[in-house]
């Protein structure tokens, strides 16, 4: 019954908006006809301003490592979900529990994905129930760019959020773009494809008056997910059975509204209302004698967020921000007879304010100093869980953060202080934690070349989650944060050749992280009963290279190729002695030595060929590195053509893809087994 609430509601929801349509195109009929004609569209690229110097900040300059996916490069990559280009980004793990509905989290340079700070158009995502962030919630039908910061941004005009992970994802949605003359704009796409796959989305643009603007986007995507895969079983893995996976349908929603604004010559505001909605079946561990599962996961997730930013002069500037996040989240398993019910069923939910207000000085053009101050409220509540806690955090975050830079010279440092208090219903609340994170970072470029050499420092910390310290009786709340320490020393290079080699890119960095006071699950009464401490210690050292170039062979024809490679050695450096003895000394859980990932792109007059590689090398399931454990590694193979084709005043795209070309049967996380070759098609339309 639940389950078909879901798709009939998305399939309301859809119709509605098509119905709507035709409307919002009269609309923008009206509104244009009200407009003076001599009037220019009201060019609402409206990306964040960078306002702290005079020219863009490049990943070549960059003094921490810092990685863009631009409109073009994702396009090229034959991903749909945002994790799937995530993973083309150096030094960064993507957990992935299979398929379209599975769990996604990101982790850069094996700290963790609590780890790693995940922004939304700058203003940073949250979950203080599990510390980490989904992201298969998220597609890249509405992504602009995806920018990828070990350490920290170069931006020191942001939330002091976003200054506080260990590293941070942020992404950037598109924006109002209106030809000459135009006053809306409209995008209707299809795409469909293996195991059920129907993916239909939409995207209204709309210029209200001369400074105000509105855009409205969304998609339903609906999969069946029963996807065949190979099973190896038996003592030595000899036995083989061709299965197919069940219990993994897949049905979402996620709708998006945003108001531009420039109520004045130098300030800019931006207010997005974001709804998202999914019913996921989770399919079981795929063992050969259980792999039964009539578990399923029910989500909604709503937010509204504003962003205020005004040049007030041209030494001071202001920025603001307010927003207000809720989560739901139902988990049910029909199948387990651990309740009275006869079934299990959880209820979550989570709400958040959060406040943010920044202030920029430029003591001169080459230097500036900005003061960021963030404060939220998280809380949780959960139903089928007797006794919980429901806890309230309240935290407050201040950073002052410096940067100075010229042609040959950058360098970036900061402190953050950061002070959280907590309070409870039920039993005992954890301790106030109150902490400081320094960063510091520098570039040089020893000679008239784009040629530097770059260094960077952080301390950083992230809180234990609700988790961690309130679940049953696992939960701890006497734990202390997880500290982090990051060194990273590299260089970097950009080159233009020629007309026909107009760009060269390469970069190369050599890094040490270390975790202390690590938050680990160890038993306690028995093997049953467990509790959460501060016991563990991870050692990495890793080497990230990157490397990029075009060549335009001729008129009309370019040609994209790149290419990036990970070593990590991430070691448990925890107990010598006792319980993890085993362990010590070896790659920790999921994280693979080796491994990277390609792309190359031919533009043509008859369209663009891409090809996308991503690479795997063998990882263990378990702290302990023993052949049991060990997990083969994979490499996934995926083409795709895309044709742009003009009819009437409209501009309309084709574009067809072949996904893990080879069909390799392979997991990400053990037991659970990605999708073989399949294949997309989908169309877009704009009006």
């Amino acid at each position: 019954m639940e389950k078909r609430r879901y798709i009939y509601g998305f399939r309301r929801l859809l119709g509605a908006l098509m119905l709507l349509m035709p409307s919002f195109v009269m609309l923008a009929d009206t509104t244009a006809s009200l407009l003076p004609a001599e009037k220019d569209s009201l060019h609402l690229h409206l990306k964040d301003i960078e306002i702290v110097e005079n020219f863009s900040i490049r990943e070549v300059r960059s003094a921490a490592p810092a990685q863009r996916l631009g409109k073009a490069e994702l396009e090229a990559l034959n991903v749909k979900n945002l994790s799937d280009a995530v993973k083309h980004f150096a030094g960064v793990v993507v957990k992935d529990y299979g398929g379209v509905g599975g769990l996604k989290t990101v982790s850069i340079r094996s700290l963790g994905a609590q780890h790693t700070g995940v922004s939304y158009d700058g203003i940073s995502l949250s979950d203080t129930q599990s510390g980490q962030i989904d992201i298969s919630r998220f597609s890249l039908d509405n992504v602009e760019a995806l920018h990828l910061a070990n350490g920290q941004s170069e931006q020191i005009f942001c939330t002091a959020r976003q200054m506080a992970s260990a590293g941070l994802l942020d992404i950037q949605t598109k924006a109002p773009n209106f030809e000459a003359g135009r006053r809306h704009r409209a995008e209707l796409s299809l795409g469909a494809g293996s195991f059920g796959l129907l993916n239909p989305a939409f995207r209204w643009e709309q210029q209200l008056s001369e400074r105000y603007a509105f855009s409205l986007n969304g998609e339903y995507t609906y999969t069946h997910g029963r996807y065949p895969y190979t099973l190896a079983y038996g003592a030595a893995g000899d036995s083989i059975a061709h299965k197919r996976r069940s219990n993994s349908q897949v049905s979402s929603g996620r709708l998006e509204a945003e108001v531009y604004a420039r109520p004045g010559k130098n300030d800019e505001w931006r207010t997005k209302f974001y709804y998202y909605q999914s019913y996921r079946e989770l399919p079981n561990a795929t063992t050969f004698y259980n792999d039964h599962q009539e578990a399923d996961l029910s989500d909604r997730q709503a937010f509204v967020q504003s962003k205020y930013s005004k040049d007030i002069n041209e030494t001071w500037a202001l920025k603001a921000a307010l927003k207000y996040q809720n989560n739901y989240q139902r988990y049910k398993d029909e199948a387990s007879l651990a309740t009275e019910l006869g079934h299990k069923e959880y209820i979550y939910r989570q709400q958040e304010w959060y406040g943010n207000l920044s202030l920029l000085c430029r003591l001169m053009p080459q230097w500036s100093i900005a003061l960021n101050n963030d404060a939220a409220i998280n809380s949780m509540q959960a139903e089928g869980l007797p006794g919980f806690a429901e806890p309230v955090r309240y935290s407050l975050l201040s950073a002052i953060a410096s940067k100075y830079q010229n042609n040959f010279l950058t360098a970036n440092a900061s402190l953050l202080g950061q002070w959280v208090k907590e309070k409870v219903q039920h039993g005992q609340a954890a301790q106030d934690f109150k902490q400081l994170s320094p960063y510091a970072s520098i570039s040089v470029k020893p000679w008239n070349e784009e040629f530097y050499l770059r260094a960077f420092f952080k301390n950083s910390f992230r809180l234990p989650s609700f988790n961690d310290l309130y679940y049953g009786s696992v939960g701890n709340t006497d734990l202390k944060p997880e500290k982090a320490w990051q060194y990273n020393v590299g260089l970097t290079w950009a080159k233009h050749f020629s007309d026909w080699m107009p760009s060269t890119y390469l970069t190369l960095d050599a890094y040490y992280n270390r975790i202390e006071d690590k938050i680990v699950a160890i038993p306690t009464k028995n093997l049953f009963v467990w509790s959460m401490m501060n016991l563990g210690r991870v050692d990495i050292h890793g080497l990230d290279a990157a490397f990029s170039t075009t060549f335009v062979p001729a008129a009309g024809y370019r040609i994209d190729m790149s290419a990036n490679y990970t070593f990590q050695q991430a070691l448990d450096r925890t107990q010598k002695e006792g319980l993890y003895g085993k362990v010590y000394g070896h790659q920790i859980a999921y994280t693979p030595r080796h491994s990277g990932s390609g792309q190359l792109s031919l533009s043509t007059p008859f369209g663009q060929l891409s090809y996308a590689l991503i690479v795997s090398g063998d990882r263990y399931v378990l702290g302990q590195n023993i052949e049991a454990n060990r997990l083969e590694g994979y490499s996934d193979h995926s083409i795709s053509y895309m044709k742009q084709i003009p009819w009437k005043h409209c501009q309309s795209r084709l574009k067809l893809e072949v996904l893990n070309l080879l069909n390799q049967n392979y997991a990400v996380i053990k037991y659970f087994p990605m999708p073989g070759r399949s294949f997309r098609m989908s169309y877009q339309i704009s009006l």
